[in-house]
């Protein structure tokens, strides 16, 4: 899929030729022309139009397949739904957690919210941690009713979010206790952990493709039941 997204890419960047023509109309327009003359070679009696044809349903299936990956790239809640599948794991070494990037191009930790396990997209873009109304609802993460409401720009437009506390989040090496977030009324949605959350780490940084969290006091998984907080 990673490759898919590279050809996409490369379509959009190395291909000024094509001006303000969309790769993908261009391609497609490109296979119905190769169908209609393998096509009417065919009907003529040619092995030719045979491969003609053939060769313009071959374009045919690789346009709908980029796509796909466009909308991937596009939308980050089928990144979710994707990445649910399957992925590359996180790992804890040294005291830093070490998180690989993904074939959608995105950081995503497997963490537990006041105990509940859930999934988070790293976005050093957004300010504060944010998410879904039905994670927060399962995890026992309530609106803060004395704090004002944020209106916060989302994919689908400016939507309200209600500032929240977290108690407890939780993955890797990494605790963190007292977490400001939002919480945004659709259910379903991507859950991103924030700037808020990364500022309060001892360091972090990119590696060779790999995210890598290092708190200031880590915690050894599966062995104490009351890790420090970082």
């Amino acid at each position: 899929m990673a490759s898919m997204t590279h050809i996409y890419t490369w379509l959009e960047s190395g291909a000024p030729w094509l001006g303000h023509l969309s790769p993908l109309f261009a391609a497609t327009c490109a296979a119905l022309v190769l169908v209609a003359i393998g096509g009417a070679l065919a009907n003529r009696g040619g092995r030719f139009g045979g491969a003609v044809r053939s060769a313009g349903n071959l374009l045919m299936l690789a346009v709908f397949a980029l796509a796909v990956m466009r909308f991937v790239r596009m939308d980050p809640e089928f990144d979710a739904a994707l990445h649910s599948i399957g992925g590359p794991a996180q790992t804890v070494s040294g005291g830093e957690t070490r998180i690989p990037l993904s074939a959608d191009g995105h950081y995503w930790i497997k963490a537990k919210l006041n105990g509940v396990p859930l999934r988070l997209m790293v976005d050093t873009g957004a300010t504060v941690t944010a998410l879904s109304g039905d994670v927060a609802q399962a995890s026992g993460v309530e609106p803060d009713t004395l704090r004002p409401e944020a209106t916060v720009e989302t994919a689908n437009g400016s939507v309200t979010a209600a500032p929240a506390r977290i108690d407890e989040l939780r993955f890797g090496s990494v605790v963190a206790r007292d977490l400001d977030a939002i919480v945004l009324p659709a259910e379903g949605g991507t859950n991103v952990l924030g700037m808020n959350f990364l500022t309060r780490l001892k360091g972090w940084r990119v590696e060779d493709g790999v995210l890598i969290l290092k708190p200031h006091q880590p915690q050894v998984e599966a062995v104490s039941d009351e890790p420090q907080a970082m």
